[in-house]
């Protein structure tokens, strides 16, 4: 795939994605994405994204929970 940002070549991994889900942030672990090796721009396919909110949307073991400051400039 050709970043749309650089037109650098992107390469598959697994990574970690924030994902908002009904009012609630989530950190998603071993997300595949397809991210550029140039400028590091991450794209996820919508069946991905449709996978997420799937899991999200039903009762799923959390491996931990984080304190998170949400601020404003």
């Amino acid at each position: 795939m050709i970043c749309e940002f650089c037109n650098g070549r992107t390469i598959k991994k697994r990574v970690g994605k924030q994902h908002w889900f009904r009012g609630k942030l989530y950190i998603v672990e071993k997300v595949e994405a397809e991210i550029c090796r140039n400028c590091g721009e991450r794209y996820y396919h919508a069946t991905v994204l449709d996978e997420i909110d799937r899991f999200l949307g039903q009762e799923h073991e959390v491996k931990r929970y984080l304190d998170v400051e949400v601020v404003s400039l």
